[in-house]
């Protein structure tokens, strides 16, 4: 099973510049989409129907902003909209679809960058999504965490780890939080396959950032360590250019 996740920082501006022709070509299985910016009628979901998706959307109350959806090739046998805490869910920021097997959420977690009353927003939801993930940690028989996290775990996922030491998704207690996350038993999919540097799934739009790859890797697959075995591959498809940020992208045997 191909599983994809995409901040494609507004799901309309990303058709207008052939995502749609991407989705037929890259054929996965699950797509998690973030930042779609967009409520469910105001979107053709027939233009997913027709690649033999099922389409599943959670927008944020405010119109324009945030927002995750789900396209799925394989009927879910149960779907699961939010994460029960109203502060989180008018954002926008929690999908979930169940497998047997194991169930895929999606998340798009906050940024901080735009001031204090946000970065202390951001913590806040890092403490609360601990708690709501080991539950589902203990109740599901395998998770795959996939989305934007909005934070740089270590120095080798960001160009510039010197000047950034003071930034906001580089702070000291984010990519605390980042290594106690996994150490409660969750594998960085991608890091498990490429121990390489320069691999970024973020660029500013300014100063030509993506032609230098002058990146943060911001977006991640997290699985269960109970998955670890059935991962095959995974990979960051920085030639997809719909949005700020690229796709990243995990097979796992199903």
């Amino acid at each position: 099973m191909k599983i994809i996740s995409y901040n494609v920082n507004g799901i309309r501006s990303a058709l207008s510049k052939g995502f749609l022709e991407w989705l037929q070509a890259t054929n996965a299985d699950v797509v998690c989409l973030q930042e779609i910016k967009c409520c469910e009628d105001k979107i053709d979901k027939q233009l997913f129907y027709d690649l033999g998706y099922q389409v599943y959307w959670h927008p944020a109350v405010k119109k324009g902003y945030s927002g995750v959806a789900i396209l799925s090739k394989t009927q879910p046998k149960n779907v699961e909209v939010g994460c029960g805490m109203e502060v989180y869910d008018n954002e926008g920021r929690v999908l979930r679809i169940d497998f047997d097997e194991f169930s895929v959420l999606n998340v798009y977690m906050p940024s901080g960058s735009s001031g204090d009353t946000r970065q202390d927003f951001k913590m806040q939801w890092l403490a609360d999504f601990n708690h709501y993930a080991e539950k589902l940690k203990a109740e599901l028989p395998g998770l795959i965490i996939c989305g934007d996290y909005n934070i740089c775990h270590q120095a080798i996922d960001i160009h510039n780890p010197k000047s950034n030491a003071k930034s906001s998704g580089f702070l000291p207690e984010e990519r605390e939080w980042f290594t106690q996350f996994l150490d409660r038993g969750f594998t960085d999919t991608f890091r498990h396959f490429n121990p390489e540097p320069h691999n970024y799934t973020w660029w500013s739009y300014r100063a030509g950032a993506r032609n230098k790859n002058l990146g943060w890797r911001i977006d991640y697959l997290l699985a269960t360590e109970n998955l670890k075995p059935k991962l095959k591959r995974a990979a960051i498809l920085s030639e997809a250019k719909h949005s700020d940020h690229c796709p990243v992208m995990v097979e796992v045997a199903h």
